[in-house]
């Protein structure tokens, strides 16, 4: 539920304390979610005309939604809900609401996810390395394979790497990074 006085989010301290409080938020907002947003809440200034890059709201949006769960493991979760949304959530939250209620085994996903988690559970790989092992002759779209990686997202069958020193979305098992929470898939 949005709050109706959102924070003024200027640091990653802040946005840190903010994840906590709200349980589950959207990295950017969604007409179709009635979450609350971290991009809604930051008050950084946007790209200024003639200024070069992204600019501040949108670099420490998109370096927190990494460097959150990097360097609180223990403490909150990046993943994707239901339709593909990206979110950050505490981890509290993830153990006893978010996982039981979403997690599904392997063998309900597409054929196509069960053979990328197959080629994930032997060894960590990269969003890249999944597309070319999964179509090396390129007959399975990009977007197929992206769409297989969101549904085991969102089952909670494999989650991005928090290890803080990767550079590209690496992916495990989620049972692998958190042993606690979800069991064998």
């Amino acid at each position: 539920m949005k709050s109706k006085r959102p924070a003024k989010i200027k640091t990653f301290e802040q946005a840190f304390e903010f994840v906590l409080k709200v349980k589950t938020c959207l990295i950017f907002g969604s007409k179709t979610s009635d979450l609350p947003s971290l991009w809604d809440v930051v008050d950084l200034p946007g790209r200024q005309p003639g200024q070069p890059g992204w600019g501040a709201k949108v670099e420490a949006v998109w370096a927190w939604k990494n460097e959150l769960p990097a360097q609180f493991p223990d403490e909150i979760f990046y993943g994707k809900l239901p339709g593909g949304l990206a979110m950050l959530m505490s981890i509290e939250h993830l153990r006893q609401v978010h996982y039981p209620a979403h997690h599904r085994p392997v063998s309900s996903c597409s054929p196509l996810a069960r053979r990328a988690f197959e080629l994930i559970r032997s060894e960590p790989h990269t969003t890249a390395e999944l597309r070319k092992a999964l179509s090396p002759s390129g007959a399975i779209s990009k977007s197929k394979v992206d769409s297989a990686l969101v549904e085991l997202q969102v089952t909670l069958n494999i989650t991005r790497s928090n290890a803080p020193n990767l550079k590209r979305d690496t992916w495990l098992p989620f049972a692998e990074q958190y042993p606690d929470i979800g069991g064998e898939a």
